[in-house]
Formats: C-alpha cells, sequence, structure tokens
C-alpha cells in the first residue's frame, strides 16, 4: 500500500454504491475518511454542511450524493436542483471557507448523445432534461465558486454497494428479472460506458494523489448498447433469461435520455492513471463480489 500523510478526507453520500467504494478505497490508503450519509448531513441545509466541515476540517471533501432518479426529476425539477446544484454549492463555499480540495461527481447525461461518438472533456454540455440539467448546473457552481476542484463525469454506475441500497443498479435488475422468469427488454439503441465502483473510487484516489483539477471523465472504458449490457451479464452469470431488445420508440419514459453518452477516458490515460477494466472482467469481479454478500443468483 502506497504510504501517504494521513489527510483528512470527507465523504458525502457514503452509502450509496460509490460512497461506500470511495470510504473504502481511501481508507485503505491510509487516509483519515470521515463517512457522511444523508441521516447525518443533509447537504442542501447550508448550516449543517459548514457545521460538519468545520468540524473535520478535511483536506479533501469527496461529494458522491445525488438525486439520481431520472424520470421522477422530470415531474418534481426543483427537488433534483435541490440536491444536484444548490447542495453542491453549500459544499463548494464551505470548501472555499476551508481551503479544502473537493471532488464531485457528475454524469454522462450532460450530454444529448447526438455526437455517436464516446464525449470528451472538451465536447459541450446539452442537458436533454431535468436531471441532466440539475447536474450541469452542479458542475457550474462548483467551479463558479472553487478554483481547483476536481469535475468526475461517469456513466452508468454499478457496484456491491448497490446490493444494500434501495434502487440497486443494471446488473441487479436484470437478476432480478431473470429470477422472476418473465420476458425481458432492454434497449438496444442507447449507449453508454458502464462502469464499475471499486474501480471508479480507485481512480478518483489516483486523481486526488496527482492533484487533478478540472474535469475529467471515468467510464467504464467500453461503449455498449444496454441489451448488450445485459446479455454480457447474464452470459457472465450462467442465466438464459427470455431477454429481447427494444428501442426507444417501444420504450418510452417521462425523461429524454441521450442515445450515445458514452465517455472517452483520454485524459484520464494523459494523467498516468491505470485503465478501466475491460467490461468482462468488471462483470466478473461484481459477480464474485455479489456471491460472497449475497444469496445465490435467483434464489
Amino acid at each position: 500500500m502506497k504510504d501517504v500523510p494521513r489527510e483528512r478526507v470527507a465523504i458525502f453520500g457514503s452509502r450509496g454504491q460509490l460512497g461506500v467504494e470511495l470510504t473504502a478505497e481511501f481508507r485503505k490508503r491510509g487516509y483519515d475518511a470521515t463517512a457522511f450519509d444523508r441521516a447525518r448531513v443533509d447537504i442542501a441545509d447550508a448550516g449543517q454542511v459548514e457545521q460538519c466541515l468545520a468540524q473535520c476540517d478535511p483536506a479533501i471533501v469527496l461529494n458522491a450524493a445525488a438525486y439520481n432518479q431520472v424520470d421522477v426529476a422530470e415531474k418534481e425539477p426543483q427537488a433534483a436542483y435541490l440536491v444536484n446544484a444548490l447542495a453542491v454549492r453549500n459544499v463548494a463555499i464551505a470548501c472555499r471557507q476551508l481551503d479544502a480540495k473537493l471532488v464531485h461527481f457528475s454524469t454522462d447525461y450532460v450530454f444529448d448523445g447526438s455526437a455517436g461518438s464516446a464525449y470528451t472533456e472538451d465536447d459541450p454540455p446539452h442537458p436533454l432534461g431535468a436531471y441532466a440539467v440539475s447536474k450541469l448546473a452542479g458542475e457550474l457552481y462548483a467551479r463558479a465558486y472553487l478554483d481547483h476542484a476536481l469535475i468526475i463525469r461517469t456513466s452508468g454506475v454499478y457496484g456491491p454497494g448497490g446490493l444494500g441500497t434501495a434502487r440497486g443498479n443494471f446488473v441487479e435488475l436484470m437478476l432480478r428479472l431473470a429470477a422472476n422468469g418473465q420476458p425481458i427488454r432492454v434497449v438496444e439503441d442507447h449507449v453508454a460506458s458502464p462502469t464499475f465502483a471499486p474501480a471508479l473510487a480507485a481512480r478518483t484516489a489516483d486523481l486526488v494523489e496527482r492533484g487533478a483539477q478540472g474535469i475529467v471523465h471515468i467510464g467504464g472504458g467500453t461503449p455498449i448498447s444496454w441489451f448488450d449490457w445485459a446479455v454480457k451479464i447474464f452470459d457472465a452469470a450462467g442465466l438464459k433469461p427470455p431477454l429481447k431488445p427494444t428501442n426507444e420508440r417501444e420504450f418510452r419514459t417521462a425523461a429524454r435520455r441521450p442515445k450515445y453518452s458514452a465517455l472517452s477516458n483520454a485524459r484520464l490515460h494523459s494523467l498516468g492513471v491505470e485503465p478501466m477494466p475491460s467490461l468482462d472482467d468488471a462483470i466478473r469481479l461484481y459477480l464474485e463480489t455479489r456471491s460472497l454478500r449475497a444469496s445465490p443468483i435467483g434464489a
């Protein structure tokens, strides 16, 4: 394990599937990491944020808290904006007062998906719905109040921490549907770059230790349709459920989603950070970890 100073780290959103991995990774590297979930600190409350950070006086603040109910956000855009934008402003202001480094996580959904190729940090954002607008606003608040914030955009995050969250993740959804024995339909005309949460946490720590700032994309590295991802999941799990492709026209949702939102990791690589694991390896690692934490698939 690399020897590093025991800097204090505060982690918001610590019970989410990314927050769980960030807490584990930074502690493994020797940081004095304090984890905060919403029950301890509501980051939408500026007073709570200021008091919390003043007490623990961190050198680094990781914000993995987010409102990520994409379709529900179309009915309650204020709720999404409060958590994904105004709360980020609260954290950024508190970080400025303490001279702390802010690492904030954003999303591939800030793009409209019309480019048809993996997005780089230099591509102009064009959000398509309330959730996406709120996430872009969070980025802007972080950069407005802080000169050296690190904004990490990612895509389709999944990790073993999803076993303990109410909404789970795409892998858990597929395995649950397979266990039900009902026909499964997944869109084949939307492409993302699914990102393994433990690898994302490790690359985040690498960027922090390199002093990275600005916007950096960390995607899974493999542009793939959600349907093809489902195929890989079932193959790795040794399952053969009735899976059929569908498309955006047949499967309407309240929110518009980018049709091609894969992220390019070129800048990540230019900073000397290890490449992300292949999607096949990540799925295998996920299922291996899952087997240790949960009952057998389909049970």
